[in-house]
């Protein structure tokens, strides 16, 4: 059973950073493009950030860019989110997830797999 686990979220401050890990599990990444979503409460489910097989970033929503960065590591089969200058508005539950990248900017509906999220909190 393929999984995806992510780690590395908790409560940060306005300003701060936070690096977060996506673990799969029964799948080989370097087959997959891999990125994040997240969903706050009351809000739909949006596209944060997504990195194809070859490495590249091919999808960035805007409010994020400049501020998080996406990498990956195929021998560990673990990709990473990077997120500095955190705000309040990025409070949010963040998903891994593991697909193509042209589906970020449409919800992910029909992405392969997805963990079960980790909740980042910015809070002052």
């Amino acid at each position: 059973q393929v999984k995806l686990v992510e780690s590395g979220g908790g409560l940060v401050q306005p300003g701060g950073s936070v690096r977060l890990s996506c673990a799969a599990s029964r799948l080989d990444i370097e087959y997959y493009s891999m990125g994040w979503f997240r969903q706050a409460p009351g809000r739909e489910r949006e596209g944060v950030v997504c990195i194809d097989t070859r490495g590249r970033t091919t999808y960035y929503v805007d409010s994020v860019k400049g501020r998080f960065t996406i990498s990956r590591d195929s021998a560990k089969d673990t990709v990473y989110l990077q997120m500095n200058s955190l705000q309040p508005d990025d409070t949010a539950v963040y998903y891994c997830a593991a697909g193509p990248c042209r589906l970020y900017s449409s919800g992910g509906h029909n992405l392969d797999y997805w963990g079960q999220g980790t909740q980042v909190t910015v809070f002052s």
